[in-house]
């Protein structure tokens, strides 16, 4: 049986194959459009997932839709009706698009597919439920998920047995913990669903000074979690944007213009909203825990990609272990929908796990291109490379990083999700201390202050980091190992925002954030033996066992799909090597590099 999931209509179009059971493929839409959170329907993830399985329409036995479009409808004209007149421009805006396409979703999924058969929705959080539980390498969990809003829920808590779900509480719109965190990444001056990482990234930069603030005056916060948000404050129900002047006068001023300069207030209000939600996903896995009795938690939903809360939720929490979805937003809706399909619709049992970590197979699930069609393009465009063998590769690149070369790495099926685990990613020396400025300014065009994440595989990740247990989707942050880490240099105290990233923290500066946290990837020889063999290689080279893997882009474009967007990125930036499959291209060797027009202007920024 094939079961195709798809999400669509908000941000993070994606579409899911699933095959007796089976992930196939994933992909997101994005990908493909070069669009980053492409909202609109994923024809293109869709062929690909089909064409990855040799499949058609026709052999599509059900398509599972992530959310209820009809029940988010009645969300939308309830919220309108409770704050008329306010939200009348808001209202004039929404409803074209919902008139137009999204209350005939039945009709317009079925003509965009050409597809005759059976339809189901799932509601949104039963969706994330399912992508947290299904994939996980649990047979029992409790389950949380948490994000902006779906329908009306905004967080909702249950718990997974064998092939079924069941979702006992939540909490509702207008009262959400995600958009409590888009409201501060607006304010800050961030794209809202968009830069949520980013305020994460800065809060080690600020102090809480402004948790009790929020705690009084904008959350009423319940020993078990809950909490109501004094709408007071707020503008995202009736207006245009996330926060009034209410908001603005409690926290000394108006929004940070986006682009203009960060100040010690930023910092302070992304350090407080951080420690607000810190202490409400915590509050909220003890309250499950006490109810469930469960020994572990699953976790989804766009809050689930805070990976500091996660972390310190592992280390603080009630529970023995943690699986969280490595597509936690709403890309991962899409797998969600068709696994619940699959086991709660269908009542299919789940695959045994064997000597996997969990039933994700890594995540890489999207297109991977042959060595044939990778020379093909590089013969037609008069690309020289070089081609190593599948057992010199890994050395040599290793001792091109060594070298502080920064290399792209394009190898294998793309990552779903949000982050580039090593098939996707562009690679640097960890030991580097000029490597974060380096790759940020000169590769990424990003902030200064964005941290990197270390990749190092598993069975060494204890020497280095504070963690005891795999991460191999990025989404645990771990403190570095005090062994390894740097001592304080007399004024180092006296240093404020981002005058700390003058300061060198450990062994491995390039992935040591200011508060001395790392956002770990585990490498493991059995879903990712190339990368695995590559981080042996630079550790028998170095000693060290740690590189910089950041996503293979530049700021505020999709992570690359395919070799030519691969290339395109490489001579847009300053890296100094790309590797496509077994194919090495130096940037000095290139032919001239020339552009149809300015393509910054093209990728709008996050």
């Amino acid at each position: 049986m094939n079961i195709l999931g798809l999400s669509a209509y908000y941000h993070d179009s994606a579409a899911c194959l699933v095959k007796e059971g089976r992930i196939a493929a994933a992909a997101q839409e994005e990908r493909w459009t070069r669009v980053k959170h492409e909202q609109h329907f994923p024809s293109q993830a869709i062929s690909y997932c089909l064409r990855e399985e040799g499949l058609t329409v026709q052999d599509l036995d059900l398509v599972a839709f992530y959310d209820l479009p009809f029940l988010k409808f009645e969300r939308l004209l309830e919220t309108y009706l409770a704050f008329a007149p306010r939200g009348l421009r808001s209202f004039l805006q929404a409803m074209p698009l919902w008139i137009k396409e999204k209350l005939w979703l039945p009709e317009k999924i079925k003509k965009e597919l050409g597809y005759a058969g059976p339809l189901l929705f799932t509601e949104h959080h039963q969706s994330h439920a399912a992508s947290a539980f299904y994939p996980s390498p649990f047979n029992r969990a409790a389950i949380l998920t948490i994000d902006g809003v779906g329908e009306w829920a905004t967080t909702s808590w249950g718990v997974g047995w064998d092939q079924t779900i069941d979702l006992m509480a939540e909490l509702r719109f207008p009262h959400s913990l995600g958009l409590l965190y888009s409201a501060f990444t607006y304010f800050t001056g961030f794209k809202v669903n968009s830069g949520e990482y980013k305020v994460m990234g800065l809060a080690p930069y600020g102090v809480p000074r402004y948790r009790d603030l929020i705690l009084t005056h904008l959350l009423d916060l319940k020993e078990d979690g809950s909490f109501k948000l004094n709408l007071d404050y707020f503008n995202y129900c009736q207006g245009l944007t996330m926060t009034n002047q209410k908001f603005a006068d409690l926290f000394g001023g108006p929004p940070r213009p986006p682009e203009s300069p960060l100040t010690q207030r930023e910092m302070d209000l992304a350090a407080s909203v951080q420690k607000v939600t810190e202490e409400v996903v915590l509050r909220l896995a003890t309250h499950v825990h006490r109810e469930t009795g469960e020994k572990h938690l699953v976790l989804a939903g766009g809050v689930a990609l805070n990976c500091v809360a996660n972390g310190l939720l592992l280390r603080d929490g009630p529970f023995a272990d943690l699986w969280i979805q490595p597509a936690a937003g709403d890309a991962g809706g899409a797998l969600g929908a068709a696994l619940f399909a699959w086991h709660q619709y269908l009542g299919k049992p789940r695959p045994t796990l064997t000597d996997r970590l969990d039933r994700q197979e890594g995540s890489y699930l999207g297109p991977a291109f042959p060595e044939d069609q990778i020379q093909a393009f590089l013969q037609q465009q008069g690309i020289p490379a070089r081609e190593l063998s599948w057992e010199a590769l890994p050395q040599e690149v290793a001792r091109l990083i060594a070298e502080e070369k920064v290399v792209g790495w394009f190898q294998g099926r793309m990552e779903f999700g949000p982050r580039a685990l090593g098939n996707r990613s562009i690679l640097g020396d960890a030991r580097s201390p000029k490597m974060q400025s380096l790759m940020n300014l000169k590769i990424k065009f990003r902030e200064s202050f964005r941290p990197f994440a270390p990749s190092v595989v598993a069975e060494r990740s204890g020497d280095y980091f504070l963690l005891d247990r795999p991460s191999p989707y990025m989404l645990l942050v771990g403190e570095v190992q005090p062994e390894i880490c740097s001592e304080s240099k007399p004024g180092d105290q006296d240093l404020f925002g981002l005058e700390k990233l003058k300061t060198v923290r450990s062994a491995i500066p390039a992935v040591t954030h200011v508060d001395h946290s790392a956002r770990v990837q585990t490498v493991h020889r059995e879903t990712n033996p190339l990368y695995y063999q590559l981080l042996k290689a630079f550790e028998a080279l170095t000693g060290c066992g740690v590189i910089v893997n950041t996503s293979f882009n530049v700021r505020g474009e999709p992570i690359v799909c395919t070799p030519e967007q691969a290339y395109a990125c490489f001579r847009r930036t300053e890296m100094d090597y790309l590797v496509l499959g077994p194919f090495l291209l130096e940037k000095d060797n290139q032919p001239p590099w020339q552009e149809t027009g300015d393509w910054r202007k093209e990728i709008q920024a996050d």
